[in-house]
């Protein structure tokens, strides 16, 4: 039997990008281990994945974003009006590394997603500075790569993609894993495989299957 979520929803989930980050309106709880660590009433869920190319700048213009992201109704009614800041809602928080997902074949690839240590860093200053822009006492947030179940209640439903802005990437700040992929796949580019080199290798003119009929039809062949 599922639990009820204790208390009456008006849901909102955000689902927002620093590079993918979610941002969805409803209601929001985080068990951990049978014990409910966070919750909100009304007002944005945040989804956060974090990537090795994220910066100050990235953070600083998502923070903006959440923050002023018009997807609430006004007093009258009317749609994507307001912003969580204009209706005084809260924002719960939620790091997510799997948001940088990168499929290969049907395996799932993290090797975009920033280092736990590092990401941790990132998250924590993103937290703060989402308190200083807006009420701190109105920003949630879950457990830092904690397993968690996470109870959203979806109004709409809506959810948001945001991307913070292309930046270049310094090579110095590539990780070696993501070197070793860039080389990896520069090689497949360069290095023909071996069924190309004998598709494309001259054939001799002993070679039965070089004959000017295509090879293995026996339609061209006549009876003795």
């Amino acid at each position: 039997m599922q639990e009820s979520l204790p208390f009456q929803p008006t849901p909102l989930i955000l689902q927002e990008l620093l590079q993918p980050n979610s941002i969805g309106r409803g209601l929001c709880v985080l068990p951990v281990g049978g014990e409910q660590i966070s919750s909100i009433g009304r007002g944005l869920c945040v989804l956060l994945g974090i990537s090795l190319e994220d910066t100050q700048r990235e953070l600083e213009h998502m923070v903006r974003k959440i923050l002023n992201l018009r997807v609430f109704e006004d007093e009258s009614g009317k749609h994507w009006s307001k912003s969580v800041m204009d209706k005084q809602y809260e924002v719960l928080c939620v790091s997510q590394f799997t948001l940088q997902c990168i499929l290969k074949g049907n395996k799932p690839d993290y090797h975009m997603a920033m280092p736990t240590e590092q990401a941790e860093s990132f998250y924590n200053n993103f937290l703060e500075q989402l308190r200083k822009a807006y009420k701190p006492e109105l920003i949630k947030d879950g457990k830092f790569g904690a397993y968690m179940q996470v109870h959203i209640q979806n109004d709409g439903p809506v959810t948001i993609e945001l991307e913070s802005p292309a930046a270049t990437v310094d090579p110095k700040q590539l990780t070696k894993l993501e070197k070793q992929q860039q080389r990896k796949e520069k090689t497949r580019t360069k290095v023909p495989s071996e069924s190309s080199r004998e598709r494309n290798a001259p054939r001799s003119k002993d070679d039965p299957s070089a004959s000017s009929g295509a090879e293995g039809d026996v339609s061209s062949e006549r009876e003795p």
